[in-house]
């Protein structure tokens, strides 16, 4: 079984096996939609302002003792302070009117000292409100988006590691019952500290969960079905479980109760273990090619073909490989750098947009699904480049629209505040076509003995982009543009870097290290072969 894909052509490419695992991988990478932004309600900010807890104060003292304040231009009331409260007394008992008889200016201020009145409206309860993560905690609730990242990286980064050492399907049934049992854990949290360390690992199993997915299915099927996998079938079961999200935040308003909604379903996806197989292609990497047989004779009695007799049963010594393998020789090592740039961009764009979709209508819910569902459209445009155009070429464009887009922002007048959010749309959908490519793109360039390691530490790295994303929105406050700014600049510098990739369009997956390495060398493609003294053309086919 030198040559897998030859080796197990007379599967066809579309049988009854390949279209259950198909279906089944799609919909186990579905919680990973609606947990990995359920951030965006769990830690949503309500209107609020200091408690004023019940006490002899005439009417008009309780509706003047919370200051205003102007932020953005607009009057409102102070967040986090509030008129004396032993003062305002005294001035009411006297019989004092606010305004008329006493200058409000000229009162002394004290801080939230009894707590904090939430509006109500849109969450009955989040863990803002739950853990009081406001005015001077106020940076635990970016925090918390970061350290649910954080989880996210150091799970890419292990998960990759031990998917390469033990296989892909224990892998993945793993990491999916991590994310429903912390999920479900977090509902008991007594404090935000508890909350944030079960969210870490909760983080742990959610991207791990995806990149093993993807990774199984992208070694298991082939020719067409396997791009139509990598980019539309995977992604479009993460976009439908993101759609679901502000289902089920709108009608689980509390946070106890939408992490129980998020996580339940979980539970459905045990059964899976008996129909989804483990890869062959990596059972071939380490010398298991009995397994690797039975699975293929598996499939072949599947799809009501007859599999050929193996003539020689030959077998492959065992290679355990790591990540100092993505920097063992100059080219992988640069083309690993690379990647590792062009992931962090795509990163830090996508969950940059995501997180900031509050801003793109009054009602979050609306907003969120806005999001969630222009990402449809993009997976479809990811599967036709994947399709018909170079890797290399497709990732450059998207980086470059996206880009640019974010770049208008800044310019557009507020009286036409629906260009923005059309601009920001443009953004997010380039960002998302961008992050279905790099997957398969990635995929593509490493062999089966380093693939998961290396689409693992890709992710890994990228996570460094999302865990600072909260902040840099946070910073947005102060001056609104500087998201747009920054990850607009971060598109343009990784389309240029992305001009030293090589080029994986039509090639079959490589098996060994030795077979990658024989793929063109990393170099800029407006130079000059010396030995055939003439340029070399840009996205040009290599043989």
């Amino acid at each position: 079984m030198k040559d897998y894909d030859d080796t197990i052509s007379f599967l066809g490419q579309w049988g009854c096996f390949q279209q259950i695992v198909f279906f089944l991988l799609c919909a186990s990478i579905m919680p990973n939609g609606f947990g990995a932004l359920s951030v965006v309600f769990l830690t949503a900010i309500p209107s609020h302002h200091c408690l004023v807890p019940e006490v002899n104060l005439s009417e008009d003292w309780r509706n003047a003792i919370i200051p205003i304040e102007v932020v953005n231009g607009e009057p409102e009331l102070s967040r986090c302070s509030r008129y004396r409260l032993d003062v305002v007394q005294n001035l009411s008992a006297q019989g004092f009117i606010p305004d008329r008889d006493v200058n409000l200016t000229d009162l002394e201020q004290e801080g939230c000292v009894d707590g904090w009145s939430y509006n109500s409206d849109t969450y009955q309860s989040t863990i803002v409100t739950e853990f009081d993560l406001v005015c001077d905690d106020q940076w635990k609730q970016p925090f918390t988006t970061t350290v649910f990242y954080l989880g996210f990286l150091a799970g890419s980064f292990f998960s990759g590691q031990l998917s390469d050492r033990f296989g892909r399907k224990p892998v993945l049934f793993a990491t999916m019952a991590l994310q429903t049992l912390f999920t479900f854990s977090e509902m008991f949290s007594p404090s935000w500290t508890v909350f944030a360390i079960l969210l870490f690992f909760n983080g742990l199993g959610h991207n791990s969960n995806y990149v093993s997915g993807f990774v199984l299915g992208t070694e298991i099927f082939t020719g067409k079905v396997r791009v139509l996998f990598s980019s539309m079938g995977v992604c479009l079961g993460f976009a439908v479980g993101y759609m679901l999200l502000p289902l089920f935040a709108y009608f689980l308003r509390d946070w106890k109760s939408l992490l129980l909604g998020v996580s339940l379903p979980g539970l459905l996806y045990i059964p899976f273990w008996w129909f989804i197989p483990e890869s062959p292609r990596w059972l071939l990497s380490q010398g298991r090619v009995q397994e690797a047989e039975a699975i293929v004779r598996e499939a072949a009695k599947k799809n009501k073909v007859g599999a050929p007799q193996a003539d020689e049963k030959e077998t492959t010594p065992k290679e355990h490989h790591n990540v100092l393998d993505l920097l063992r020789t100059d080219n992988i090592r640069n083309m690993s750098f690379i990647l590792c740039l062009v992931w962090i961009t795509m990163s830090a764009g996508y969950y940059g947009l995501s997180l900031n979709t509050s801003r793109l209508h009054a009602n979050p819910y609306i907003s969120c699904f806005f999001s969630a569902a222009v990402e449809v459209p993009a997976y479809i445009s990811s599967w036709l480049a994947l399709r018909y155009l170079p890797r290399r070429l497709s990732v450059i464009l998207v980086l470059l629209v996206a880009g640019v887009s974010l770049y208008f922002i800044p310019l557009v007048p507020k009286s036409i505040s629906e260009l923005a959010v059309a601009l920001e749309m443009l953004g997010k959908y380039s960002i998302t076509v961008g992050i279905a490519l790099i997957f398969a793109y990635t995929a593509e360039l490493y062999p089966t003995v380093l693939r998961n390691t290396a689409t693992g530490t890709c992710t890994t790295i990228s996570r460094v982009g999302s865990c600072v994303v909260p902040f840099l929105l946070l910073l947005g406050d102060y001056f609104r543009y500087l998201p747009y700014i920054t990850l607009g600049t971060l598109s343009v510098v990784s389309a240029f870097a992305a001009l030293f990739l090589p080029e994986s369009f039509g090639r079959p997956l490589p098996q060994t290290i030795q077979e990658m390495q024989k793929r063109e060398s990393m170099r800029c493609p407006f130079n000059t072969r010396k030995e055939h003294s003439k340029p070399v053309v840009l996205f040009e086919s290599q043989l």
